[in-house]
């Protein structure tokens, strides 16, 4: 069932959520496919890598087709704009939350367009995530500052924008490929006990195991992860190409990968029930 991010908060108890970026209707289906095997929601995330390769009102109308059709509650979320153009198409493609991330702006121009993105979205039910501090990549391709989030630099964003959850900066690093990341949950309890709102990680594919499954005792909600479920699709897309040398099938040589995709993520949904 189609969901948006706040009725799911509202309807989930206290743990956290996995949210997954996919790259189209393979990686869709077998995310879901996991939420269903283990009866949890989910989330599904456009980045803008995705935009770039799908339009948003082309893979609007798949995924949230796919949503409605599913066993468990789903919400389609754009992740990472940093625009209200994207943010409107994403409205008008049926997304049922968008994200405006203005980590790398000015507090003031953070706020003003986070509650530009809160006009657009929420007449139409849609839920608003913003961004306050800075998550850094690994990929130095792409250039975002590293800035830790300051509690009460969080509550004062909350309280001028009332966005439905906010996404803090506490040591994870997006695009990690080995779970290495140091996160700092004494902030992250002090950002739980100062401000009253879903707390979104990002970069979470980094974090350890034994880490994830202490996430929702911290506030955390919606746990966002990606590269894990790249790495499955490509490493054993890459396999079964070399073991098949001679296929050409695109539909038979995914059939794998997206098995590979469906256990990873199951994997993760299942330790954050913890």
């Amino acid at each position: 069932m189609l969901v948006n991010l706040t009725d799911m908060f509202s309807q989930h108890g206290n743990y956290a959520i996995a949210a997954f970026n996919v790259f189209g209707y393979e990686d869709a289906v077998s995310v879901i496919r996991a939420a269903e095997e283990v009866n949890e929601p989910v989330i599904l995330m456009v980045n803008r890598d995705a935009a770039r390769h799908m339009p948003l009102d082309i893979l609007g109308p798949i995924l949230t087709t796919l949503a409605k059709q599913a066993k468990v509650p789903v919400d389609v979320h754009l992740d990472h704009s940093v625009d209200l153009e994207s943010i409107a198409k994403a409205v008008d493609a049926g997304f049922t939350s968008v994200m405006f991330d203005g980590s790398q702006l000015s507090f003031e121009e953070n706020v003003d367009k986070t509650l530009k993105t809160i006009a657009l979205a929420r007449p139409k039910n849609i839920s608003v995530e913003a961004e306050i501090g800075s998550v850094a990549y690994s990929d130095p391709s792409i250039q975002a500052k590293m800035i830790y989030t300051e509690p009460e630099e969080a509550l004062r964003f909350y309280q001028a924008t009332q966005v439905d959850c906010l996404a803090v900066s506490v040591g994870t690093v997006h695009r990690m490929v080995v779970q290495e990341a140091k996160l700092q949950f004494d902030r992250l309890e002090k950002l739980k006990n100062t401000v009253e709102v879903p707390l979104v990680i990002h970069g979470s594919t980094g974090v350890p195991d034994a880490d994830l499954t202490k996430l929702s005792r911290y506030g955390a909600r919606k746990i966002n992860i990606g590269t894990c479920l790249r790495m499955a699709f490509g490493r054993t897309l890459r396999k079964c190409m070399e073991e098949n040398p001679e296929e050409f099938d695109r539909i038979k040589l995914f059939q794998e990968p997206m098995k590979a995709v469906q256990q990873a993520a199951k994997q993760k949904i299942q330790l954050l029930k913890y």
